[in-house]
């Protein structure tokens, strides 16, 4: 009898993957995702890239194990989901002879057998996976890659572990039902439905109105700043999601009682009588799916934010090769010159001072037209044009024309239109000097100990004659990059200049080669997790709409089969479907971009300005994470079109 139980408990897996095959593809992708990343995690080669990465395996497990909880609940409830919908076939197994136990057993290890299939797949589809994300990291720290197919034993062994835990727990549920099940309770388990919560018409709609409000206020809220408005935000937009949901399927009747035209024209009492019956016992199941397509946009929106970030402040930090800014008007302790001679091959450098002007119309102009300019200085930044020529040599800039008598702006991007309407003289002394050109090529103008903070002003030489020395600053080329090793020496010897009282304070200490692995380091920290986060949580609630959606195929299509005797015709009737679709699969995703991408553009413009431009600017970072987010949406859209399109609609 155990063989045979065998025999179909396997045969059952195999229809149970033909029937449900976008689920069984989703947890191989699980899988994939889950070995992929533990091969992050246990890579040798990717641990020693930088010492700032060493946080890579904590943050990874982190998010894994939101991510086994995301993947947990979608096999939870999809074996519960199936459990329902072959309830009466389990219910014939008792009627047979077979005991609870028995059947139980044979659920069980049909389940096991599915997901044991999809972990061999997905790890032999996450070994190529973490190719992928092995040449992605490689060539944010500028290293060749080379493909190198290899099996990492514990990361296997951490996403065996994952997967039994998924596994065992989802069906455990489901075990202990079925052996407690009598058989009118399994024969008639397919008929109940979610409760409906709210149960009189009013109450629906004064709720819906509340919903929609409190989904404003939450947004609002979001973007207010604070963990506590935060987080009474969050509750709003969770309170919105629920809200909305539970009360839409009443709104849907009220609108056409309302509009009794409307009611009959074309499609709309079908698409609409159709959804509204699903919808009403599905409220709170689609605020659920809502709240985590939320959580998808809001981790890649974050995860753009923080690419953008990363590269924007290192393209800035990173234009010379070595860098540092003294502190106070005094020259630049020799300590670091006499260590860079001995350790360091130079290939051109410049010592030089940075000035200020006699006052600060410039930086009163700035200020006046940017509410975002914090002001570092009392007086306008100045710097020979000797230094400055030899600067944007030693960067690799191209040369720039200068006329006498005039004067030049280097400045941050962001503020380029704005300086270029200064057309006022500049005065030093007895020198007056006119507007020349405006550039904007990075240039390290942070702060105060750098060339400017944000601007500075390009005078002739002979101009800065009686003007006071803002700090003296170091820059130069080197014959190779500068290590982390000769980097942390030159921090070693700032914080000891700083605690002997040799300098009043700390150096501003830029390596391009630092500067750019820190960024890689961070952009690998941050971001890997949030899009590891997101793609999962897509993948989960796209994979539940789905198997709701095609579970319905068999009333589909009597559904058809009478609207076809009826005399519509199939285009009619793919015209039904289509609508059907577009409303079920827009509902839950209209209200996270709604909250998700205004959240998106406000985080984008907390940094400081002139960081998040060009390819991170605010609404480049939303259009991005609105593509990802609908690109993997749409492709199980298209899926289960596709499927019910060829299974339902007459020939």
């Amino acid at each position: 009898m155990s063989v045979t139980l065998s025999e179909l408990s396997l045969r059952n897996a195999r229809r149970q993957t033909r029937d449900y095959l976008v689920y069984f593809v989703t947890v191989v992708m699980a899988a994939a995702l889950l070995y992929s990343f533990n091969g992050l995690v246990f890579s040798q080669e990717i641990s020693t890239l930088s010492g700032s990465i060493s946080m890579l395996p904590t943050m990874i497990l982190l998010a894994s194990v939101v991510v086994v909880y995301v993947f947990g609940w979608l096999v939870a409830y999809a074996t519960r989901f199936m459990l329902l919908r072959r309830g009466r076939e389990l219910g014939i197994y008792l009627l047979i002879g077979l005991e609870n136990r028995q059947v139980a057993g044979l659920f069980f290890q049909e389940n096991l057998a599915v997901g044991g299939c999809a972990l061999v797949l997905g790890t032999a589809l996450g070994g190529l996976l973490y190719q992928a994300f092995r040449a992605i990291v490689l060539t944010l720290f500028g290293l060749p890659y080379t493909f190198s197919l290899g099996f990492s034993l514990p990361a296997l062994g951490l996403t065996v572990f994952y997967f039994a835990l998924i596994y065992l727990i989802a069906l455990r549920r489901s075990r202990k039902y079925i052996r407690k099940a009598q058989i009118h309770d399994l024969i008639y388990v397919d008929q109940v439905n979610e409760d409906l919560v709210i149960r009189t018409g009013k109450m629906r709609r004064w709720i819906f109105s509340v919903s929609i409000a409190l989904g404003v206020v939450g947004t609002c809220l979001l973007m207010a700043g604070g963990s506590v408005l935060g987080m009474i935000g969050a509750a709003c937009v969770i309170a919105f999601l629920f809200g909305f949901f539970l009360s839409f399927a009443s709104g849907v009747p009220a609108f056409f009682e309302k509009r009794p035209a409307r009611k009959y024209r074309g499609q709309n009492l079908l698409v609409f009588r159709t959804l509204t019956a699903k919808l009403a016992t599905m409220g709170t199941l689609m605020a659920v799916i809502s709240l985590i397509f939320t959580a998808t946009l809001i981790s890649e929106g974050t995860g753009m934010m923080f690419r953008g970030l990363f590269n924007g402040r290192a393209a800035e930090s990173a234009c010379f090769d070595l860098y540092i800014g003294g502190a106070g008007d005094g020259s630049l302790s020799q300590d670091y010159l006499d260590y860079i001679q001995a350790n360091i091959s130079v290939e051109q450098a410049l010592c030089y001072p940075i000035y200020q002007a006699e006052d600060c119309r410039v930086m009163d102009y700035v200020e006046s037209g940017e509410e975002d300019y914090y002001r570092y200085l009392d007086r306008d930044p100045v710097l020979r044009y000797s230094d400055y020529a030899a600067l944007r040599a030693i960067a690799g800039y191209p040369p720039v024309k200068f006329q006498p008598g005039e004067y030049l702006i280097h400045c941050r991007a962001y503020l380029e239109k704005r300086l270029t309407g200064y057309t006022q003289p500049v005065s030093l002394g007895r020198t007056s000097l006119t507007p020349g050109g405006v550039y904007t090529e990075h240039l390290l103008q942070n702060y105060d100990t750098s060339n400017g903070p944000r601007y500075i002003i390009v005078v002739p030489d002979e101009a800065v004659e009686g003007l006071a020395v803002l700090h003296y600053a170091y820059a130069a080329r080197t014959v190779r990059p500068v290590t982390e090793v000769q980097f942390n020496d030159l921090c070693d010897i700032n914080y000891r200049l700083v605690e002997q009282n040799l300098q009043p304070g700390y150096s501003e200490i830029h390596a391009k080669a630092q500067e750019e692995a820190d960024a890689a380091a961070q952009t690998v920290l941050c971001v890997f997790p949030l899009f590891f986060l997101a793609l999962s949580l897509t993948m989960t609630a796209a994979t539940i709409l789905t198997i709701q959606q095609l579970s319905e195929t068999e009333r589909y299509r009597r559904q058809f089969q009478l609207l076809q005797k009826l005399g519509m015709d199939r285009s009619e009737m793919g015209k039904a479907l289509r609508n059907q679709f577009a409303i079920y699969y827009t509902l839950p995703a209209v209200p996270p971009v709604l909250i998700g991408v205004p959240f998106i553009l406000h985080l984008a413009h907390a940094p400081e300005p002139g960081v998040m431009v060009g390819m991170s600017s605010p609404g480049v970072i939303a259009a991005i994470s609105l593509g990802i987010f609908f690109l993997i949406y749409v492709i199980y859209i298209l899926l289960a079109y596709t499927s019910l399109k060829r299974n339902i609609l007459p020939k």
